[in-house]
């Protein structure tokens, strides 16, 4: 076991949204000098049993995870991290199922909206551009992937049709494609389907695993007060933890987090939210000023998975 000191406790790969395959995504961390990851890609657990073998392979410690978006009032944002939950959960094929099936219906619905706008998209396009028609030969005979889901499927969103139009020429970057169509207020916006806060924090720790509110700026609320209110709502509910170091976070942010953190007797946890090029400005192992993330961190998280599960 390495005596490096930092880890990446929120990393995406090409299981949902990122760009590296989730192997890379460990070899990445492992040539950065990191000693732990946890690879919480967007609905899905499709990447965790290649991410894990990786981790075993090069020699540094893995958690098992994944972020589900959850009900929250505009113009905020409310996403849930799972910690050390078990990929073959019948509960947690529930919940994944539940979550693609929400994507599926949705983006036919933007491609429709794009198309009236005069946008020439198709779903074939975008299908093409997440590569679920082509499965991995590795895993085709496996018979599906971690989970019990199908080897091909993985979630098609909005970085997808993003990457179309930028590919075609409709706009100059992925976040003009965010802010002109596929964002809260652009053209072609639609909302997916998504379950209550409750909902996602139970089946999280029915399936074995720690939930932890991920980067609270998300929230948006206006005051000190509401974010205190939001926050014993979901540790009433079972939250486990509150991500304090993320991309999104200055130190103000951290400092005032962690402070709740405490208050509220959360494990903290923290990463980069590394999605490989789709968000350039953001480096594995690394958050918002290079602030890095403290080996404790994972102990600390590790143990409260351990305490739940014994």
């Amino acid at each position: 076991m390495s005596n490096v000191t930092y880890v990446d406790l929120h990393t995406h790969s090409t299981a949902s949204d990122g760009t590296y395959a989730p192997a890379d995504v460990v070899r990445l961390a492992a040539a950065r000098d990191l000693s732990a990851l946890a690879l919480t890609d967007h609905d899905t657990v499709n990447g965790v049993a290649e991410a894990a073998a990786a981790a075993a392979e090069v020699g540094i410690d893995f958690l098992a995870g994944i972020e589900i978006s959850a009900e929250y009032p505009h113009p905020g944002t409310m996403h849930i991290l799972g910690y050390g939950i078990d990929p073959a959960s019948p509960v947690l094929r529930s919940l994944t199922a539940t979550l693609l099936g929400g994507r599926d219906d949705r983006n036919p619905k933007i491609i429709a909206k794009l198309q009236a706008a005069g946008v020439a998209i198709t779903m074939v396009e975008v299908e093409a551009e997440a590569k679920v028609v082509k499965p991995d030969p590795a895993t085709a005979d496996a018979g599906g992937g971690a989970g019990g889901e199908p080897a091909q499927k993985k979630p098609i969103g909005r970085p997808h049709i993003a990457a179309v139009l930028l590919r075609k020429g409709y706009v100059g970057t992925i976040k003009e494609a965010f802010d002109k169509y596929l964002a809260p207020g652009g053209l072609a916006y639609f909302d997916k389907e998504r379950l209550s806060p409750r909902t996602a924090l139970q089946m999280i720790r029915d399936s074995g695993g720690v939930a932890v509110l991920a980067h609270p700026v998300q929230l948006r609320t206006t005051n000190d007060a509401q974010l205190e209110t939001v926050l014993k709502d979901l540790v009433d509910h079972g939250l486990g933890g509150l991500e304090t170091i993320h991309s999104d976070h200055d130190a103000a942010h951290v400092e005032q987090y962690t402070a709740l953190a405490d208050r509220f007797g959360l494990v903290t946890t923290g990463g980069s939210d590394f999605h490989g090029t789709n968000k350039k400005d953001i480096h594995l192992g690394a958050a918002r000023g290079g602030r890095r993330v403290p080996r404790a961190f994972y102990e600390k998280l590790r143990a409260r998975v351990e305490a739940g599960r014994g």
